[in-house]
């Protein structure tokens, strides 16, 4: 971990890899503020989904997670994303057992929500190679953590506090 030196403080400065995934995502969707657009509440997140999400924070969830997700693994296109978010889709029907096949998830909802975070300086296209994360998404991700961290009440983090 790098030294927080900026600050004048000597802590060790808490990253997005020394907090669980679930709690981190969830606090940066908090503090994200991205407009749903109006056709997202009639439109599936895959074609392996018979409904659209039922969350009431979907839109802000899923970005937090694209956010982290391009983070960790970016450069990244729409299409390796739309595989990491898809699922197994049925192959059964009426008259014919099939197996279950692979469906990748919405590209639509993962590139308008891409769009947004450029729009917002988190994230930027890197030619040819997808789109990676700028500085700030990645100062908004470390700060989130370090906040993160400190309202965990888990003990095997402790040694990051």
């Amino acid at each position: 971990m790098a030294l927080n030196a900026a600050a004048g403080n000597l802590t060790p400065m808490a990253t997005m890899y020394d907090v669980p995934a679930e709690a981190l995502i969830e606090a940066v969707a908090e503090e994200l503020e991205l407009e749903e657009p109006e056709w997202s509440q009639f439109a599936k997140a895959g074609v392996d989904r018979e409904l659209p999400p039922e969350q009431d924070d979907f839109w802000s969830v899923r970005a937090a997670s694209l956010l982290r997700k391009v983070a960790d693994t970016g450069p990244v296109g729409v299409k390796r994303l739309a595989t990491e978010y898809g699922g197994s889709k049925s192959g059964s029907n009426r008259y014919r057992v099939a197996p279950d096949r692979r469906a990748d998830g919405s590209r639509n909802v993962i590139r308008t929500i891409l769009q947004q975070l450029e729009e917002e300086g988190l994230v930027e296209t890197a030619e040819g190679q997808g789109r990676r994360i700028t500085a700030e998404g990645r100062s908004l991700l470390d700060e989130t953590a370090g906040d993160v961290l400190a309202d965990l009440d888990r003990p095997e983090l402790e040694r990051y506090a």
